[in-house]
């Protein structure tokens, strides 16, 4: 007999069984379950190529939508938001780090928050652990900006190395603005605490940390594109194994449900309003033109899928979960 037919077979007896069994047996209540946990871990798979990409989530915080968007009313991003089925008072935005198994070892895409930001944050750790791996694991932390929820998870709150194990790869453009104080009072007041955070961060990595330019080559299959505007060095990354592709696109996009069918808004967190939107533009444009899977660091998890032309701008098409591994 086949398997099939044996499974076929089985479940019949069950069923038969459970309906042979007295009333009250089978109107008994269940054992009961253990106690849910607050959430299922946040980590999801999937290929490029030979590669395997891990998408882990950190966690999220809240904002008021109310002046998020520089250059247009209130009134309008709320529809935007309600045409997405979201809330249109409180802007929830997420943290999820791309990791990359490669020959070379394992490479993550920016260090999140390190547990030392937002209460709601800090989940990195947990999720990583709950899909196999591990930050000694970390051979490459390939960071594409240094605001504080990108670069803070380099260390603890004790500032000791969260990846004892890793070079630490830095857009150069970015590393000069940050690392030279000449540049402070030309930052905007409210990421003038970068050049401290940049300080401290990177310390404990002084003798690795290496400087990459736009287009080079950071690791086998990882190349920089320079994406300047939302910071001085803002960079995407390009993952490719033969003709298979992704790119991470950092914060090319805050929320894509607002950023996307609108790129040319300005958000409260760009250093160059008008630079980051014609970077947003040019970034989505290739994706989209080139069908290349994206990951980005503020998307909705699982922060992965593809990006189609709609209208005057885009949209965000989620990944197929059947892709997963």
């Amino acid at each position: 007999m086949s398997t099939h037919r044996r499974g076929l077979f089985a479940g019949s007896a069950a069923i038969a069984t459970a309906m042979a069994l007295p009333a009250a047996a089978q109107n008994a209540p269940a054992a009961a379950a253990p106690p849910a946990q607050a959430q299922a871990p946040g980590f999801y798979r999937f290929k490029v190529g030979n590669l395997t990409v891990t998408t882990v989530h950190d966690g999220f915080f809240r904002r008021p939508v109310e002046g998020f968007v520089r250059n247009a009313p209130v009134a309008e991003v709320q529809e935007v938001l309600r045409d997405s089925f979201m809330p249109t008072d409180t802007l929830t935005v997420p943290f999820t780090l791309t990791f990359v198994e490669t020959p070379r070892g394992l490479v993550v895409f920016d260090a999140g928050t390190g547990g030392q930001m937002a209460p709601t944050a800090g989940q990195m750790g947990a999720n990583l652990r709950a899909a196999g791996l591990d930050p000694a694991q970390v051979r490459a932390v390939v960071v594409s900006h240094f605001h504080g929820d990108h670069i803070t998870g380099l260390t603890t709150a004790q500032n000791e190395p969260a990846f004892p194990q890793a070079e630490i790869f830095v857009p150069a453009a970015e590393w000069a603005w940050w690392t030279d104080e000449g540049n402070r009072s030309r930052s905007p007041e409210g990421q003038r605490g970068t050049f401290e955070n940049t300080a401290r961060r990177f310390a404990p990595y002084r003798d690795r940390i290496r400087q990459v330019q736009d287009r080079a080559e950071v690791l086998p299959g990882i190349r920089a594109i320079a994406a300047h505007g939302h910071t001085p060095g803002h960079t995407c990354y390009h993952v490719s194994d033969g003709d298979a592709q992704m790119i991470f696109l950092a914060d090319i996009t805050n929320r894509p449900e607002i950023m996307m069918p609108r790129p040319d808004w300005q958000i409260v967190f760009d250093f160059d309003p008008e630079a980051a939107a014609q970077s947003r533009r040019r970034m989505l444009d290739r994706v989209a033109t080139d069908r290349i899977r994206v990951t980005g660091y503020h998307f909705p998890f699982p922060a992965n899928g593809h990006v189609a032309r709609q209208g005057q701008g885009f949209r965000f098409v989620a990944a197929d979960w059947t892709t997963a591994l």
